[in-house]
């Protein structure tokens, strides 16, 4: 691999903890950088802070760069392109969480209006081990996600989804013999 003049010094620079060797990256590589963020992320602001939490933690672990291993800019690629993955992953996180609804009605049911088959079910629920019957009863009954009923009764998720599978299947028995 050879090196540039400029990526050596910045690696000596970088190495030593000398600031300015970020001056340096910025001026050589922020455009390049910005380019990889923003094709991963797709907004402007998203990219802008994904690029300065980049330079972070390129400066963070500046002593961490091992030339032999990897170019100078591909290590940064490396760092920017998982931090924009970071960046917008997080976004979209907190955009479902704030676009979903406090509380679901949607499969609830009226006890007035109940007809038979849900009141068949619900007596087949109830022959159900406890622990089954309580997961099934949120998500079935009172309308919740997997991830609210989890919230709700303290239960690991993995953990609510073994209990619905596992009691579908023994509610199954019932009705396919």
């Amino acid at each position: 691999m050879s090196i540039t003049p400029i990526e050596q010094k910045i690696i000596e620079l970088l190495q030593n903890e000398d600031k300015h060797a970020i001056n340096l990256l910025y001026e050589h590589y922020s455009t390049s950088l910005y380019g990889v963020i923003l094709k991963i992320t797709i907004n402007e602001e998203i990219a802008e802070d994904a690029l300065q939490e980049t330079f972070v933690k390129v400066w963070k672990n500046a002593r961490k760069y091992d030339p032999r291993k990897a170019k100078l800019f591909t290590w940064l690629f490396r760092i920017a392109r998982n931090t924009a993955i970071d960046k917008l992953r997080s976004f979209n996180n907190r955009y479902q969480k704030e676009v979903q609804i406090d509380t679901s009605n949607v499969y609830i049911l009226p006890s007035s209006n109940l007809n038979q088959d849900v009141l068949d079910i619900k007596e087949h629920v109830g022959r159900l081990e406890e622990k089954y019957q309580i997961v099934l009863d949120a998500l079935f009954f009172q309308g919740m996600t997997q991830q609210e009923a989890s919230d709700e009764l303290d239960i690991p998720l993995g953990t609510i989804k073994s209990r619905l599978k596992i009691g579908l299947r023994e509610l199954k028995k019932v009705y396919d013999p």
